[in-house]
Parts: structure tokens; C-alpha cells; sequence
């Protein structure tokens, strides 16, 4: 009398899970996330860099920071649906320009649409020919590094071949306004202050 061998079952494979995709925000969670992220303060840039064909190009930032102290790195974000992303995507280099707080004017003529946003200015061409705006709070002259999707924008990340910097105070945007920084006396301890 034999005993019969059974054979060891196996299970079926599972399945593999399908991933969840991330559903659209509707409009009044985007708009309120815009809100919240306007309460963080910023300075604000106009980037600068020039076009294939040798036209000075630039724009009116708010995401410009730092990345990198060594190497000196930087970034910014430009949308993807501007008509100057496929520029500044081709282009080797860029200056980021930090505004002063006398320069609203110059602010607003870069991000709005117009014939030529360098008219009577006087620029300087920097590394790669970049314009290089006047009396600004500070100056980068960056070589793109990376380029990154992020989202709805691209991220560009430059390393600073070249800088300078001075005493100017710099112009702040926070919640959709302009602004100049005042320091805040921290000579006296919070609460006298209060008690004043």
C-alpha cells in the first residue's frame, strides 16, 4: 500500500495594488494655500539672463534662496506656463538681482507684460552677458547647475560664479503687498516691552 505524495499548494500571486493618484485641489484649496503661503515673508528678485538669440530677458521672482554655502548654490522657480521657460531652460547663466525698497517701480515693470522691460535702463553685462540691473540690494551671477520639475514649476538651481552686495535696504513681499524690513529692538526683554 502506497501513500500518496501531495503536492504543497501554492498561492496565487497577489495582485499588485494599484497606486493612488493625487486628485486635482479644487480651486479654493489652492487659492487658500496661496494665502498661506503668502504670510511668509520674502525679498523680492528679478532674474535676468539673455535668449538664444542675444535679447536681455528678465522677470520679477519671490522664490529665490539659498541652497549651498560651499559649493555657493542658489535656486528659483519659474512656472511652467510662462512664456519665458523655454529661455531661461536653454540658457548657461542667470543674475538674480535683489531689489531695494526704493525699486517697487522696477519690480512691477518685470512682471507685467510689455514691449521692452530694459528701456533707459542702465545695465552692465555680466558673465554669459547677462543684464546686470543697477542699484540693486545685491547681485548674483549664477551657471545653471540643475534644472528640476517641481509640480506646476521648474525649479532652477545655479551655482554663484560671481557677487556683490550692498547696504541698501532690501524690498519684502508678505501677503500679497510690499514692504521694507524694521529691525525689532531686542534691547529690552519681551516683557518690559509689553508693559510699555
Amino acid at each position: 500500500m502506497t501513500a500518496e505524495m501531495q503536492k504543497p499548494s501554492r498561492k496565487p500571486p497577489a495582485a499588485e495594488t494599484p497606486k493612488p493618484q493625487p486628485a486635482a485641489a479644487p480651486p479654493n484649496h489652492i487659492q487658500s494655500f496661496r494665502r498661506a503661503l503668502g504670510t511668509f515673508a520674502t525679498g523680492v528678485a528679478i532674474v535676468t539672463t539673455v535668449s538664444p538669440s542675444g535679447e536681455p530677458t528678465g522677470l520679477t521672482v519671490s522664490s529665490f534662496n539659498s541652497v549651498s554655502l560651499d559649493p555657493p548654490l542658489v535656486l528659483w522657480s519659474l512656472s511652467r506656463r510662462s512664456g519665458n521657460l523655454s529661455i531661461y531652460h536653454e540658457a548657461s547663466h542667470f543674475a538674480v538681482n535683489v531689489l531695494a525698497a526704493d525699486q517697487i517701480t522696477l519690480s512691477s515693470r518685470f512682471s507685467t507684460p510689455g514691449p521692452d522691460r530694459f528701456a533707459d535702463l542702465a545695465t552692465e553685462t555680466g558673465i554669459g552677458g547677462v543684464p546686470l540691473l543697477p542699484d540693486v540690494a545685491a547681485c548674483f551671477q549664477c551657471r545653471t547647475e540643475f534644472r528640476y520639475e517641481g509640480g506646476d514649476h521648474m525649479i532652477f538651481v545655479g551655482q554663484v560664479e560671481a557677487f556683490s552686495h550692498s547696504d541698501r535696504t532690501p524690498l519684502v513681499f508678505c501677503r500679497g503687498a510690499y514692504a521694507a524690513p524694521t529691525p525689532l529692538d531686542l534691547s529690552r526683554p519681551a516683557d518690559r516691552r509689553r508693559d510699555a
